[in-house]
């Protein structure tokens, strides 16, 4: 989440190194060369007809200069960092798979055989461009601070995306993990940057239900109280990008002041039943509301990331779902259901109003990254079959995200809120 005795040629351990030298890759010579260029004139007429929107191509290296995230029309407020489109880039990630010393094997796609095609395309949001991520620039601008990402594996998705991204520039070093991985802690010594990953199912706080000794897949949730281990660290904390939506989705039982005051899936008599959407809403609530009540708290900036999509076909991940598609699809043909939606309204909505109470009396600032819209459009980019599923052989994960992939989008646009905060995180 391959019948061992068949003979099957290994995998590329390293998936495409998507920068090569030419006589690696042109053995021909400038025959083979006017080949290729000839169909790509080709490929590039044809593929207009079918994705006239998505058309412009991107050549040439990689920004190096240290200049904003964003570039463009952003000063005239045309500039819509979520919506847009994704276009064809040839220049590929600035890491892959050997240069990244941090990628874990479920994210590594390109080592379990997946073709890297998906790597080729970039977010263009409308009205505005986006600079390639510049590590160095990010790295300077969180000097001496604390960045955590709170939420579930999702969240430490999106770490293990940035730490692959700004090892291109320092090599992190792990100073703290638990036995399954769900509190780590990253140090960048050079720039005295922390970055930490803290597992939380709900934000607020939650026990797993058990018989004789058993756990259940349920939990009890007591939605007015903000997650007891993320609280003990905010103390450290000065960024914090917040998650969460998947663990709502199972039997949970609600808690108030101690009461319970209903449930999630229960179907119990004399209990009432909430939709997900409801208590989903009522735990950022809970979360925003408290993150800067504490008295220890050095909180400059909260980002709420919002809902992503998994992109599960004919069938779910138990029931042989799969994810096989090998592009992106168009903003009319995008895959979100309905519940990912609203999921992202009500986490919008719960931003809003927390920055609304926060410009009146308290300094953290709080952001959305809304990634929902343009992950819905990207189901070539999860691992599939393609992961080191030895607990899980035969089942497709089509709700995580490659590495290198889509999900470093995450991270630019993250940068490029950083950005706009930038003076204020300096001088607290």
């Amino acid at each position: 989440m391959a019948n061992e005795s068949e003979s099957i040629t290994p995998p590329n351990l390293y998936g495409t190194n998507p920068i090569r030298k030419p006589r690696q890759i042109l053995p021909g010579g400038r025959t083979t060369l006017a080949v290729i260029l000839l169909s790509t004139v080709v490929f590039v007429l044809v593929f207009s007809n079918y994705y006239p929107e998505q058309i412009q191509i991107v050549y040439g290296l990689a920004h190096t200069s240290h200049q904003t995230a964003i570039t463009g029309h952003e000063d005239n407020g045309n500039c819509k960092l979520f919506n847009g489109t994704w276009i064809r880039d040839l220049r590929g990630p600035i890491y892959n798979n050997m240069t990244c010393p941090t990628m874990p094997d479920s994210k590594n796609c390109g080592k379990y055989g997946k073709q890297m095609d998906y790597v080729n395309w970039r977010w263009m949001p409308h009205g505005c461009d986006m600079a390639r991520f510049e590590p160095q620039l990010f790295l300077n601008i969180v000097q001496g601070k604390t960045l955590a990402f709170a939420g579930d594996s999702m969240g430490r998705n999106q770490m293990e995306s940035l730490l692959c991204l700004l090892s291109q520039v320092e090599a992190p070093i792990k100073v703290h993990s638990d036995t399954e991985d769900k509190f780590i802690t990253w140090h960048f010594r050079s720039h005295n940057f922390t970055l930490m990953a803290l597992w939380t199912k709900f934000l607020v706080e939650e026990s797993q239900r058990e018989i004789n000794g058993t756990l259940l897949q349920s939990h009890d949730m007591h939605l007015d109280k903000l997650d007891a281990r993320l609280a003990a660290n905010l103390h450290e904390i000065n960024i914090l990008v917040v998650s969460g939506s998947r663990w709502f989705f199972r039997k949970n039982y609600l808690y108030e002041e101690g009461k319970l005051i209903g449930c999630i899936y229960c179907s119990e008599d004399n209990i009432t039943n909430f939709s997900v959407i409801s208590v989903i809403q009522r735990a950022f609530r809970t979360a925003l509301s408290n993150l800067d009540s504490h008295q220890e708290s050095r909180l400059q900036l909260t980002v709420v990331r919002t809902a992503t999509t998994a992109h599960f076909e004919n069938g779910d991940w138990d029931t042989g779902g799969t994810c096989n598609r090998t592009g992106p699809v168009g903003e009319g043909t995008a895959m979100t259901g309905t519940g990912e939606l609203e999921i992202r309204n009500v986490q919008v909505e719960e931003a809003n109003r927390a920055q609304k109470e926060n410009n009146h009396k308290r300094r953290m600032n709080i952001e959305v990254l809304d990634i929902t819209k343009a992950m819905s459009m990207r189901p070539d980019g999860h691992p599939g079959l393609h992961w080191d599923n030895q607990w899980m052989k035969g089942y497709s994960d089509c709700s995580h995200w490659c590495l290198p992939g889509p999900i470093d989008t995450w991270n630019e646009l993250l940068l490029a809120v950083l950005t706009k905060y930038r003076k204020n995180l300096e001088e607290q």
